[in-house]
């Protein structure tokens, strides 16, 4: 009787070990067992620098969603981005989308603003305004080699960074 209740033990252990890296598994790859209902939206971007496909879409410091692929219109000469919004999820025809950091050197994420005075985007929809992620290596390197000056930071916010952001001081 001893024998089969160390092999039992045994048993129960590498079971909870089993199953331990399962959870793990579906956990940490992001994996879903049960697939949510969503809808596919794109948008055309200049560059989509730091982006990967899995990256997440936030509204308004929500997600609503991931990327599902990156690819490159030979005809237009845009990088698109295709997501999937969770449905129940309004988007509107004049949103925004643009590529965002998680701090300065995170992870990228594709940001919306949901817009609200046009008409809402149907499933397949395109995001027809986009702002593409801000190079901040190259604004150091203008702003250390003296090709941007702090007063051009004060004047044009929208084309470098805002003023706001205390480079200014």
């Amino acid at each position: 009787m001893k024998k089969y209740a160390m092999e039992t033990t045994v048993g129960i252990f590498a079971v909870l070990g089993l199953i331990t890296v399962a959870y793990m598994t579906v956990t940490l790859g992001h994996v879903s067992l049960f697939a949510e209902e969503t809808y596919p939206l794109s948008a055309r971007f200049s560059s989509v620098t730091g982006l990967r496909k899995g990256s997440p879409v936030y509204m308004l410091g929500l997600k609503i969603g991931q990327t599902e692929d990156l690819y490159i219109d030979q005809k237009d000469l845009k990088a698109v981005v295709k997501m999937q919004i969770h449905q129940g999820i309004q988007i509107y025809d004049d949103a925004i989308a643009s590529i965002k950091t998680e701090g300065l050197i995170g992870d990228s994420y594709l940001s919306i603003d949901p817009g609200g005075s046009g008409e809402l985007l149907k499933s397949g929809g395109v995001v027809i305004e986009t702002h593409p992620p801000l190079d901040i290596a190259d604004l150091i390197g203008k702003y250390a080699f003296g090709d941007i000056n702090k007063d051009e930071l004060v004047k044009s916010p929208k084309t470098v960074i805002p003023a706001k952001a205390g480079i200014h001081k």
